[in-house]
């Protein structure tokens, strides 16, 4: 299942033409996501505070996430309270949570669950972002929502766009390709935001502004004491696992193998046993550890590549400017 999960994948991300079995659902896809967006447009809310959306066109891999954190550090050093939202993929709780010191990322998500343990702010997780907001109203001035491009029933201030430095892929929809919607949907984007370090041509006509993620050391997540090896093995569940391992070789780690398993993949304790007998240092990013670690021994080091985050001058500036003047007192 695995393989065919990454086999798809590096279709989408080819520039050869997709096999017409995946083109001719394509249509399909496309008639359900109009109808959704639709739906969604003519429920549309005002919620009870600000709110910026960061989102993409594309699934998985443009790092959301770790902009997400960026944002949210930058926007607390200028005053604000921000408060996370997240659909909590990968979580089964059946409505909107708040996380607290012991939530799991079964019950709310791996992306959630980092988003908490990474920031010193709220974050609510739930496929109901509406009801959310409303949960956000009294425990900050600010909103940032997660993965909110497609999610239009929310009106917002600004509407963040990130495309991963490569681009769109083949160009299809799903399932054909990574598109989520056409490319025509970045008509509606405030800001499109390009990450990742390759050079590339514009996907539009206005302007793209450049943010990068920059691996940190590895770290060990557990209290066991040892020195990082430069050998080890790779274990990863994110989409685009390939950028993943390019860091680490880029960082001086050589991968003798590498898992990847599809995004939001649950691991299992037979997985971690599976680690364990194969008597390798792994290293994973932090995505993937806020999982593992739940069921990882603390005597067993966790290594982790980090990232630490760069962003084009005048970026976050641009950001601020779109926000209200009185800040929250005042909607957009």
């Amino acid at each position: 299942m695995h393989s065919f999960y990454h086999a798809i994948e590096r279709i989408w991300w080819s520039k050869e033409t997709p096999p017409l079995l995946l083109r001719l659902f394509e249509p399909v896809y496309k008639s359900i996501s109009r109808w959704e967006q639709n739906k969604r447009l003519q429920n549309k809310v005002h919620p009870p505070l600000p709110l910026i959306s960061i989102g993409n066109i594309t699934v998985g891999g443009s790092g959301k996430t770790p902009f997400v954190l960026w944002l949210v550090n930058a926007l607390q050093e200028q005053g604000w309270k921000p408060v996370i939202l997240c659909r909590g993929d990968g979580g089964k709780s059946p409505s909107p949570v708040l996380l607290h010191a012991d939530s799991l990322s079964q019950d709310v998500g791996d992306e959630a669950l980092l988003l908490f343990q990474a920031n010193l702010c709220p974050v609510i997780a739930g496929k109901d972002r509406v009801a959310a907001s409303h949960m956000a109203k009294d425990l900050g001035n600010i909103m940032v929502l997660d993965d909110g491009f497609q999610y239009r029933q929310l009106e917002r201030c600004l509407d963040i766009v990130l495309i991963p430095a490569e681009g769109i892929g083949n160009g299809y929809m799903l399932p054909a390709g990574p598109l989520r919607e056409s490319k025509d949907g970045l008509k509606r984007a405030d800001m499109v935001v390009r990450t990742g370090s390759f050079a590339s041509v514009n996907i539009t006509q206005q302007k793209e502004w450049h943010w990068m993620p920059v691996p940190l050391p590895l770290r060990n997540w557990t209290t066991s004491n040892h020195t990082p090896p430069t050998q080890m093995i790779a274990v990863t569940a994110i989409a685009r696992p390939e950028r993943f391992i390019q860091s680490l070789e880029e960082s001086g780690i050589e991968v003798v193998h590498s898992y990847t398993f599809p995004d939001h993949y649950i691991f299992s304790k037979k997985d971690i046993q599976m680690f364990l007998k194969l008597k390798q240092p792994m290293v994973t990013t932090a995505k993937d550890a806020v999982k593992i670690k739940e069921l990882w021994p603390s005597y067993q080091p966790l290594w982790v590549l980090e990232q630490d985050f760069k962003a084009e001058d005048g970026l976050i500036e641009t950001v601020l400017n779109a926000l209200p003047v009185g800040k929250p007192d005042q909607q957009c």
